[in-house]
């Protein structure tokens, strides 16, 4: 049977409904909010019985974002609206079961928007989608289990079979499905780090040997300057304004540089404070620096060579713990201002301004999100502003660091346990002497190269641990075209999503425990961990009822998927199942196989965690190839548009996590309704005869190839000249497969040449 499905959101038949902009974030509107979504979701006694354990003692992580949570006190509620509406979504009352999947097809349900598909409940129990069917259909866990290990073991090589994971995905499962794809044979390890923060990663391990930041939520209140860059944390990372708002209480600066004013960096009422939350509410952003798309890598450079040349740099700092200062700084001895200006789209003024800024503040914290590393030139860029720390020693020091700021709860904890289809090593060894386990010694495919493996015909089986790869990559119909090249897809989640619907010729969904549930094995209750934003790895643990019996754990799935794949193929007999019965077991071979994990049990029992270790955080050590911290410079490069062109970033919306979207409201940028909008600074659409309101189409142009995508409504917004803005998954069929960053092979997400033709129909 042929399956015709939409790989795509479907248009909208209705301009956006367009307002003012919010002046202050958070406050009551956001109470309100959470207070709606919750009791719509869950009702009034969940609601409240879920958001009281929600990154609480004793309580589970948010399943949003990674904020740090307070070591030492935890507030009535300690978490922001995005997160509640998470919670409250998971914890949802209503089920999708097999009556469901019999009404509608796979192709019907590929006509529904995402939030249609988000907003039909939990996932109950393990369904198949034959070849020869329209419909998914009942089938029992052992049945799931067996058809995945016999497509598996089908394959030619094991480097066929592509094994994606979700930042949501605890440090647990994590580890062990790592180990399931490592014992299979291959490093095919995908994830959404390969989407979002990778350039980080690659750049920070090369400039100061660590691929994470370097700071604690307590040195917010020791900063006496922190740089916001790239991201819009009132949005994406809405506890972080508490910090934020912290710190300028205890006379921190507080710079953006982002070419949107977000509303979060604007005011802020903390929702708990009721003076706040009567008044204007507490000034977050001193000042605002509205950079052109892609300009941060100038304006880092000239703000860098002003530093060198006013002599505000630290000779000790650089003498004892760098290397590379004397080229880097004959490098940017002098600069061409004009590109810099150009760039950046910053007069030299303010950069002089904000320099003596930074040249007189003696501890700097710099913050950045995927404004940065979606780039071509995202490695570049970042490592230039590790320089602006290297400059003036603001690496180790109370209330000073690097802070990139990530998305999903759990994502740098998968990354820390294994997750990486780089072969590294130091983990094939440690893998091998705590399991047995002989690793292949060849790098797996990320997540653009999953994609192109799987259409070549490379990548045969695709198994996801969460999440929604199509809907997260670039390239949304080659993506398409890539699930339906392989054999089989199977998909571990909670709640239904897009990617179920286009598929290989065969489909699994595997339904399992959210955060929130009790997770009972036969060992008794089970709690898992998690590592935030700044390293520190805590428990979580549920206490809701599961929402179907049928439900499976994570680490319970991989166990089941490697059971049934020892009896056909040859993998080290690890004990899969003993493992999963408790899941002290499964940390004990983590503290065998991964640094820093020594006594997990134990600390991981202690209320606030503990922290990883850091080295140059801890002790000034940087595990470079000089053994000391790097500056590292880089020609600036510059996107070219023609003169009829534009440069693009997908952004997400208030009322949106990643790629799970809650409704078409925008409401902290005044959009009421709608998501196929395209935000243009007025004076560009007056240039090009387009109006607020008009019906547009974007064209994305890169390497000559073109990629069409119909129907977009035209929003004038305060935004850069030849920028202009549109929401994610919807525009990521306008980004190709082949543009990535340098290096670390990121998507391009934030640098997309595009055209505006206006619609003839």
């Amino acid at each position: 049977m042929s399956r015709e499905t939409v790989e795509t959101p479907p248009l909208e038949d209705r301009p956006p409904v367009t307002g003012e902009t919010s002046s202050s974030a958070a406050g009551a509107t956001a109470i309100i909010s959470t207070i709606k979504h919750g009791i719509s979701r869950s009702g009034v006694s969940k609601s409240i019985s879920s958001f009281s354990k929600v990154n609480k003692f004793g309580g589970f992580d948010c399943p949003g974002c990674a904020w740090p949570d307070p070591d030492d006190h935890r507030t009535i509620a300690e978490f922001c609206e995005n997160g509640a509406k998470a919670v409250a979504d998971e914890a949802t009352k209503k089920k999708i079961t097999a009556e469901f999947f019999a009404k509608y097809s796979v192709s019907d349900l590929s006509q529904k928007s995402d939030e249609w598909l988000n907003g039909q409940g939990r996932l109950t129990s393990p369904m198949l989608l034959d070849s020869n069917s329209n419909n998914y259909t009942t089938i029992t866990w052992d049945n799931a289990f067996e058809i995945i290990a016999d497509e598996l073991s089908k394959l030619k090589s094991p480097d066929e079979a592509i094994f994606y994971t979700s930042g949501r995905t605890s440090n647990e499962a994590a580890f062990l499905w790592q180990l399931l794809a490592r014992a299979f044979g291959t490093n095919n390890l995908p994830d959404c780090s390969n989407m979002c923060h990778e350039s980080s990663g690659f750049a920070l391990s090369d400039s100061i040997g660590i691929g994470k930041g370097t700071v604690k939520l307590e040195d917010f209140n020791s900063a006496e300057l922190i740089l916001v860059v790239g991201q819009n944390p009132g949005t994406n990372h809405p506890r972080m304004l508490t910090a934020l708002r912290d710190a300028k209480k205890n006379g921190a600066s507080v710079i953006s540089i982002n070419p949107l004013i977000e509303t979060g960096m604007k005011k802020f009422k903390h929702p708990q404070n009721p003076l706040e939350m009567l008044g204007s509410g507490k000034s977050i952003s001193d000042r605002h620096v509205r950079i052109k798309i892609n300009g941060d890598m100038a304006f880092f450079r000239g703000l860098n060579h002003l530093l060198i040349k006013s002599g505000h740099f630290d000779p000790e700092f650089i003498s004892t713990y760098t290397s590379g200062f004397d080229n880097y700084k004959e490098s940017v001895q002098s600069v061409d201002w004009d590109e810099i200006e150009s760039v950046s789209g910053i007069s030299r003024k303010e950069i002089e301004t904000i320099a003596e800024i930074v040249g007189k503040s003696n501890s700097l914290i710099t913050c950045w999100a995927m404004g940065i590393t979606q780039h071509h030139n995202s490695v570049e860029t970042i490592q230039e502003m590790v320089n602006t720390h290297l400059l003036g020693g603001h690496i180790g020091r109370k209330g000073a660091g690097v802070c990139p700021v990530r998305g999903h709860s759990n994502v740098q904890g998968d990354r820390t346990v294994g997750i990486n289809h780089i072969a590294n090593p130091k983990l094939i060894q440690n893998i091998l002497d705590s399991t047995g386990i002989r690793t292949p010694d060849t790098h797996g495919y990320d997540a653009v190269n999953a994609a192109r493996a799987m259409i070549e015909g490379n990548g045969k089986v695709f198994l996801a641990m969460g999440g929604n790869y199509l809907s997260a990559m670039s390239d949304t119909k080659l993506i398409a075209e890539a699930m339906n090249h392989c054999e089989l897809t199977v998909f571990v989640s909670t709640k239904l999503n897009r990617n179920h619907l286009v598929t290989g010729k065969k489909s699994l969904i595997l339904p399992c425990l959210g955060r929130t549930e009790i997770d009972i094995q036969s060992g008794g209750n089970q709690f898992v961990t998690v590592e935030n934003s700044m390293g520190i790895v805590h428990s979580s643990q549920g206490h809701m009822k599961p929402s179907s019996s049928d439900l499976m754990s994570e680490p319970a799935i991989v166990a089941g998927i490697a059971s049934a794949l020892e009896s056909r193929v040859s993998m080290s007999d690890l004990g899969w199942n003993n493992l999963v019965e408790d899941y002290d077991r499964i940390r004990d071979l983590i503290e065998q196989t991964i640094p820093g994990f020594n006594n997990y049990n134990s600390r991981v029992r202690d209320k606030s965690g503990f922290y990883l270790p850091n080295s140059p955080r801890d002790n000034l050590t940087f595990d470079t190839d000089t053994k000391k911290a790097n500056f590292r410079f880089h020609k600036i490069t510059r996107i070219k548009p023609h003169s009829n062109e534009f440069v693009m970033m997908t952004i997400r919306s208030h009322d949106q996590y990643n790629t799970t979207v809650y409704s078409g409201q925008d409401r902290y940028r005044g959009i009421k309704s709608g998501r196929r909008i395209v935000m243009i600074n007025p004076l560009d659409a007056k240039e090009n005869n387009l109006h607020a309101g008009d019906l547009v189409d974007l064209i994305s142009v890169f390497e000559g190839e073109l990629r069409h995508s119909s129907k977009w409504y035209l929003v004038e917004y305060d935004i850069p000249r030849g920028n202009i803005a549109t929401y994610f998954p919807e525009a990521n069929e306008l980004i190709p497969l082949n543009s990535t960053a340098n290096v670390s092979n990121t998507p391009t997400s934030k640098s997309v040449v595009v055209r505006i033709k206006k619609c003839q129909d």
